[in-house]
């Protein structure tokens, strides 16, 4: 799937509450950091992952399933197996009628879900990481690619 800068440029400029679905609570796992890096990018972060329901993660309860959370998310982001993605995206879209964006991690996809949620209005990127892209588009990728802070002189 191709998706032009402008495009995702644009649906991380108009999400401001992103469920993430599958993080985890281990700070070396990618969810974890996708989750922490959007919250201080701005974002408010809400977890979803029913191993760790009504725990605290980065500030915010933590949910079983998309049916729980109480409030409104403009973005789903889905880390989960693609096998996994239909009943998050029939949950999400049942959930919130207006929801903008469905949002699939690097490695998932699912074509017939996507082509539901594009039906009823909803944006779907599959196969992309939304932190991978923010940092690409908005200038925060250092050398190689990695968004590090740290360049060694050694180099």
């Amino acid at each position: 799937m191709t998706y032009s800068d402008a495009f995702l440029k644009d649906v991380l400029q108009r999400a401001k509450t992103v469920a993430v679905v599958g993080v985890s609570a281990n700070p070396v796992r990618p969810s974890y950091f996708v989750a922490r890096y959007l919250g201080l990018r701005g974002y408010r972060v809400i977890p979803v992952n029913p191993g760790i329901a009504g725990q605290t993660l980065l500030g915010e309860t933590v949910y079983g399933d998309l049916g729980e959370v109480p409030d409104r998310v403009d973005m789903v982001d889905i880390f989960r197996r693609s096998d996994a993605v239909p009943p998050i995206v029939d949950a999400a879209l049942a959930r919130w009628p207006d929801l903008q964006t469905i949002w699939m991690q690097i490695g998932v996809m699912h074509a017939e879900s996507a082509a539901i949620a594009e039906a009823k209005g909803v944006t779907v990127i599959q196969d992309r990481c939304p932190k991978i892209e923010y940092q690409r588009l908005f200038g925060e990728l250092r050398m190689g690619g990695f968004a590090t802070g740290v360049i060694s002189s050694k180099l």
